[in-house]
């Protein structure tokens, strides 16, 4: 592994055990367990010649582990320069250059930059809630993460549509209560939704998360896959989600892709 130039509040984490390592900050919003859950949902392209693009991809935490999945090449898409230079790092440290590279830059200008409708699959794990009326999250990066600050859901899914080809997939995770403003939206932008997994915290609690693939220019046909259960008791993860953590499995059980 290259010199590690960790900055100010800077530490090094282990990703997983894939053997990734990857640069985080207190003062930046850490990836959580909704990032791995997207980087091990998604479909992925089997072989090198497939391409995909990480939208809102923060310190790069998704474009890593789809690298554990895949030999595609990924693009990882940041607008806040200092997570874009985090996620840089994130690559170069795990000598990752011939098969990731980040850009800095706006989503919803994108496609201009990389190109109209040339990738197979869009990850993306946008802020959840539009912004507040009233007093914002002091800090800058935590605020744009949870907020709709420098991008709303239209443009998120707008900017999918663009990159991704027809016959591609868009792969989000999102908040359950948002889900019919998603499919809505999706729709408008020729996204048809496909497949959906929900995620409770417990067993009889309320789902708290929402995966969701869509496919570019697909014929209507939603599938709800079996809810992700997180902890089996008040603190252990569930089976499943203990195999994609420490390595016995890459990806979370689904059935085969439509």
């Amino acid at each position: 592994m290259n010199n590690v130039n960790l900055k100010a509040s800077e530490r090094l984490d282990d990703l997983l055990t894939e053997n990734i390592k990857i640069i985080q900050s207190g003062e930046v919003f850490s990836f959580s367990l909704d990032a791995v859950l997207l980087g091990r949902f998604s479909y992925v392209p089997p072989t090198a010649r497939g391409r995909v693009v990480d939208l809102c991809t923060g310190n790069g935490v998704i474009p890593l582990l789809l690298t554990t999945r895949t030999k595609a090449s990924i693009v990882g898409v940041e607008i806040q320069d200092r997570l874009a230079d985090m996620a840089e790092r994130n690559v170069r440290i795990n000598k990752l250059e011939q098969q990731v590279r980040i850009v800095h830059g706006d989503l919803r200008h994108a496609d201009k930059q990389l190109g109209h409708g040339v990738f197979d699959v869009v990850t993306v794990n946008p802020p959840y809630l539009p912004v507040p009326n009233g007093e914002q999250n002091v800090n800058e990066h935590v605020a744009a993460a949870r907020h709709e600050v420098h991008c709303t859901l239209e443009d998120v899914v707008k900017a999918s549509s663009r990159l991704v080809r027809s016959g591609g997939r868009v792969a989000m995770v999102h908040r359950p209560s948002r889900l019919v403003e998603i499919f809505c939206v999706m729709r408008e932008y020729r996204l048809e939704p496909k497949r959906i997994r929900y995620v409770h915290p417990r067993a009889g609690e309320e789902a708290n998360m929402v995966l969701i693939e869509a496919l570019r220019d697909g014929k209507p046909e939603l599938r709800t896959l079996p809810p992700l259960i997180v902890y089996k008791n008040k603190t252990e993860y569930c089976d499943e989600l203990l195999d994609v953590y420490y390595g016995k499995r890459t990806e979370l059980i689904q059935p085969p892709v439509i």
